[in-house]
């Protein structure tokens, strides 16, 4: 896809924002529509599908925050990056958890905005074509076949879905919480530990240094997939 086939909506309450953002946005390409609030961005979503959304943390009525479950909840399709004028690293990990794919402290610099923008939306285009390569490793999620260096590897379904969610966002931390609901389901049972103990096969499975990639902790939080140069 080029860049005029992905819509952007910018959603915040600040109209100068939206204004600035979307000349931004339109210059490099992209369909962009504004919002200035969290229930108007809801009634914006209905007739434009937006493939990422920019969402202000902090609004009148509804903030963003509120607004971001919601977003993922019906539109899990859709990238959402996080925008606020307070650098926390608390507020950041928070909005992860929230299912949020990035996060970006007011005022933007216009190069790492398109640059975040590309990155999201090519990670959410190879996911949905169902084949992703990683480093050394190709996962087909059509066959669920995985081969690396060219040689066939069959694993069991949990880690074949687990290795895909994190593959088809290299570098995106995922909450651990996130991860849980997404392979085992929201009616899982069991604890954390499982988690644990499926993405310690799949470092045994794929060592760094054959597979090309790792799976690193992010403690307090959860795990990325980090491709290795």
């Amino acid at each position: 896809m080029t860049n005029h086939e992905y819509r952007i909506l910018i959603v915040d309450d600040e109209a100068a924002i939206r204004r600035l953002l979307r000349q931004k946005l339109t210059k490099s390409g992209y369909q962009c529509e504004e919002a200035g609030n969290s229930d108007e961005a809801l009634e914006k979503m209905k007739t434009f599908p937006a493939d990422l959304i920019m969402l202000d943390m902090k609004m009148p009525g509804k903030s963003g925050m509120e607004l971001l479950p919601e977003l993922k909840a019906n539109y899990p399709d859709t990238a959402v990056i996080m925008a606020t004028a307070v650098a926390e690293a608390d507020l950041a990990i928070q909005c992860m958890k929230l299912g949020a794919d990035d996060y970006l402290t007011k005022p933007f610099e216009g190069d790492e905005l398109i640059l975040r923008i590309q990155a999201l939306l090519r990670r959410y285009k190879i996911e949905a074509s169902k084949v992703i390569q990683i480093g050394n490793v190709i996962i087909d999620k059509n066959s669920y076949h995985i081969t690396i260096d060219g040689v066939s590897e069959d694993i069991p379904m949990k880690e074949f879905e687990l290795l895909f969610k994190l593959a088809g966002f290299p570098g995106r931390t995922f909450p651990r919480n996130q991860l849980i609901e997404d392979i085992w389901g929201f009616d899982f049972e069991g604890n954390e530990r499982t988690l644990d103990v499926h993405i310690n096969r799949l470092r045994d499975r794929f060592p760094e240094g054959k597979s090309g990639f790792k799976i690193t902790t992010i403690r307090g939080l959860g795990y990325r997939l980090e491709v290795l140069s």
